[in-house]
């Protein structure tokens, strides 16, 4: 997929839901050109890793999680971090009006030709479909002619079943590096043995793993 891509607006719930599934391909964006803005609703401080061997708590965990994705995002080249300041594990709870409105005003302000989130109904987490059901409903509300184009990742159990199979795939294994960055930076939540160490080249079994992501355009 060659970009054309200029303005683009990720809104994801968590600190490191970028990183697996998203990365290489923000990376590919900002390469060819893209400014990319991400909105992290939360700062994921309800979460349960700490760490192996533990090295956060309770109370350190959200200043670490922040940490951790400002790195993150330095690693990807993204240039504009937004956190939104919303409660993890309460996406699903929160005011509508009040979040549709938060992510209507990046919309309206940033006026972006692409958006990434998470496919309504598909993505497994709470958080994660109410995310993108709130990116959804904020889209809808702009002028048909104003709507950007949203791609969604989904990884439910059987969601091909109900959506198909997905209509974009992106080759980031040249974006390798920053994307096993991007995981390596958030050190408190996952630990993935075949990115351990300093290899220069990724392996094959990597390439495989992490070298293609694959997005569902939403359909209105």
């Amino acid at each position: 997929m060659e970009s054309t891509e200029r303005k683009i607006l990720v809104v994801l719930p968590h600190p490191d839901d970028e990183c697996f599934g998203l990365s290489g391909t923000l990376s590919k964006h900002i390469r060819e050109g893209g400014y990319v803005t991400y909105a992290c609703l939360t700062l994921g401080e309800m979460g349960r890793n700490m760490g192996v061997p533990p090295f956060a708590n309770r109370v350190t965990l959200p200043r670490i999680r922040k940490e951790e994705l400002e790195l993150s995002c330095r690693t990807i080249g993204i240039q504009d971090l937004r956190l939104l300041g919303f409660h993890d594990k309460t996406i699903e709870f929160e005011d509508k009006e009040l979040l549709d409105g938060k992510i209507l005003e990046l919309l309206q302000t940033l006026r972006p030709s692409l958006v990434y989130t998470f496919y309504p109904g598909f993505s497994v987490h709470p958080d994660h479909d109410a995310c993108g059901a709130a990116v959804i409903r904020a889209v809808e509300r702009l002028p048909e002619a104003d709507r950007p184009v949203v791609h969604c990742m989904a990884f439910s159990r059987d969601h091909e079943q109900y959506i198909g199979k997905p209509d974009v795939a992106v080759d980031v294994k040249p974006f390798l590096k920053q994307k096993i960055a991007s995981i390596q930076a958030h050190r408190s939540q996952f630990q993935v043995p075949e990115l351990q160490g300093n290899k220069k080249q990724p392996t094959k079994e990597v390439e495989e793993r992490f070298g293609t992501e694959r997005f569902w355009t939403y359909r209105f």
